[in-house]
């Protein structure tokens, strides 16, 4: 068996048209800017949902008394449930994914305030910022309104809401 130019001893070609083709598939999963959004997306608003569920769970009057405390309403206590629960559902499936994530934020900025203004310049045992986890759902959020859904979701991208 003659083997062609270009052609390797299993008879696949290795010139031009393979390196090009090749670099297509490697290009489309590296540069995949959609599959970057639904990563953030749903894995801000998955973490963020456990906090909500545990909260249906286990309570969240606390709330109520840091926001008195405060000087806010008692009633806003009931926002967590807005900012917890229903924005994480809408954030992972892709509907109104920047107003839920601009909540989320939101949420995470009140969070902040009520329960761990204390710690902001502060870190933590192990030497890193002692309010990373809150950092991190906050500039996740933040991160998703700016990004919006991208492809992967149920408006596939094409609504300005998400």
């Amino acid at each position: 068996m003659n083997q062609g130019e270009g052609e390797s001893k299993h008879g696949f070609m290795m010139g031009k048209k393979y390196t090009k083709r090749r670099l297509s598939m490697i290009e489309r999963l590296t540069n995949n800017s959609d599959l970057g959004k639904l990563l953030l997306r749903v894995s801000v608003g998955t973490l963020m949902l456990f906090h909500g569920v545990n909260k249906i769970q286990h309570g969240y009057g606390f709330v109520e008394s840091m926001l008195l405390k405060a000087k806010f309403p008692g009633y806003f206590s009931h926002g967590i449930l807005v900012g917890e629960l229903l924005a994480p559902l809408l954030m992972v499936t892709g509907i109104y994914t920047r107003p839920a994530a601009l909540i989320q934020a939101f949420v995470m900025v009140m969070a902040i305030y009520l329960v761990h203004s204390r710690e902001l310049f502060s870190l933590s045992q192990q030497g890193g910022y002692a309010l990373e986890l809150q950092a991190l759902y906050l500039f996740g959020s933040l991160a998703v309104f700016f990004l919006g859904a991208g492809r992967f979701s149920f408006s596939r991208g094409c609504d300005p809401w998400n």
